[in-house]
């Protein structure tokens, strides 16, 4: 009886051959694209010397983020994941070369540099969907919590490579850097050709197409974008989790703008304060995520930890820039931080196991572009209240709406959405992904 415990726990382990291929791939390709992007960053105000242009990076880079998930979503539900995957890490691999190339001789100019980030912008928000897609596809089940705090810990440690990518930049500049983002790019493109999961649900799309009516392809586009957003409206549960996080985006957006300008104005070297405090929220990040992976959280509890989670990691960044003393702020960052990751780890590993394959990408297209466009207009909003407004009560406005939606849209929607996050995960036999 033990053994046949034993065999069954070994064929439903969550490091399988794929598993561990898309996780270190992800760590190759994370570590480039942090490195690289903090360092494009520091090359355009460099180059430029101009706050205006700065900002035109920025919206040049987020502007495909808001309309290319939805569009790529639809997609992605009818074509290979991983083809996606692999194909769009080449292609970042190729831009990283050639934007080295025309430093070292000499051709930058910001236009191609702003070419450049739009391209690359795409790419991310396409590869965010076709990642997030695929990536549950190879989790067994059971292992569903476990599989996603991996994902949080390896995102979390990668934000070290802001602090590593300044230095480097100030070091050997900016060209040996993108060269390094591109070998990065192009070994996690071959590592992640060498997956060998079945992508099944391309066969059930294609079954139910030859069962139907036949339409043009651009016709059966919109219908694939309007099928996933009734399929969303049908599901009262996604739908309200949708709903909070667009909240949550507009609130993380309002932070984003807030955090760094008040420290530096309310404190000598107030960027170093900053990173201190909210050092500790990376900090804590990592040691939730090492929790989430070692306690399994039970299941007829989570949808009650997850809505405390929301409401506590709102009060928390709403106050803690009135408390004014630094060590009590790192410590409300820390578990921040810890809670931020127990709210990933519920809402995705939930999600992502209630969504049908076939529906993946419309779902995570939709949530991402929510999300982004939330947190777009949120960082313009919040930045035009700052300037009749006390910058901390205009955090505090975003969080206590953040908080209200928890509340309101979360909590009034209590009987759905637990039934997506409360669900158990069962292992089950021979669930091998090879």
């Amino acid at each position: 009886m033990n053994k046949e415990k034993e065999t069954q726990k070994s064929t439903n382990t969550l490091w399988t051959r794929d598993f561990k291929i898309i996780t270190w791939g992800s760590v190759v390709s994370m570590l480039g694209s942090y490195l690289a992007g903090f360092a494009m960053s520091l090359l355009v105000l460099d180059y430029t010397q101009s706050s205006l242009y700065y900002a035109i990076y920025i919206a040049v880079f987020t502007l495909p983020q808001i309309f290319m998930p939805i569009v790529s979503g639809a997609i992605l539900d009818r074509f290979s994941r991983k083809k996606a995957i692999y194909m769009l890490d080449f292609l970042s691999a190729v831009i990283y070369c050639l934007m080295a190339v025309m430093l070292s001789n000499g051709w930058f100019n910001f236009i191609i540099m702003a070419v450049m980030c739009f391209l690359l912008g795409s790419i991310e928000s396409i590869y965010m969907v076709a990642y997030e897609s695929f990536y549950p596809l190879l989790i067994t089940e059971g292992n569903f919590q476990k599989a996603y705090s991996v994902a949080s810990i390896l995102e979390t440690v990668s934000t070290v490579m802001v602090p590593v990518s300044a230095f480097l930049y100030n070091l050997i500049g900016i060209v040996p850097i993108f060269w390094i983002n591109a070998v990065s790019f192009l070994i996690a493109a071959i590592m992640e050709t060498q997956i060998r999961t079945d992508e099944k649900y391309i066969e059930k799309q294609k079954s139910s197409e030859e069962a139907g009516e036949k339409v043009l392809y651009g016709r059966r586009f919109l219908t694939d974008i309007k099928e996933g957003f009734r399929y969303l409206w049908s599901e009262k549960g996604l739908l309200a989790i949708v709903i909070y996080f667009t909240f949550s985006a507009l609130a993380m957006g309002a932070s984003t703008v807030i955090t760094l300008p008040y420290f530096r104005g309310a404190y000598p070297n107030g960027e170093y304060i900053y990173m201190l405090v909210w050092g500790m929220a990376i900090v804590g990040r990592a040691i939730g995520g090492i929790i989430q992976y070692r306690i399994k959280l039970p299941a007829r509890h989570k949808f009650k930890i997850a809505l405390t989670v929301y409401i506590a990691t709102c009060l928390l960044e709403g106050f803690y820039l009135y408390v004014g003393n630094i060590p009590m702020m790192m410590i409300m960052c820390f578990f921040n931080g810890i809670l931020g990751v127990t709210s990933y780890t519920i809402r995705v590993s939930a999600t992502q196991r209630y969504v049908p394959d076939e529906r993946k990408g419309r779902f995570n297209g939709t949530f991402n572009m929510l999300n982004t466009t939330g947190s777009f207009f949120s960082e313009l909003l919040a930045g035009a209240l700052t300037l009749v407004l006390d910058v901390r009560l205009v955090l505090f406005i975003f969080m206590m709406m953040n908080a209200a939606a928890a509340v309101f849209v979360i909590g009034g929607n209590a009987k759905h959405v637990a039934k997506i996050y409360n669900t158990e995960e069962l292992p089950e036999d021979n669930t091998e992904n090879n």
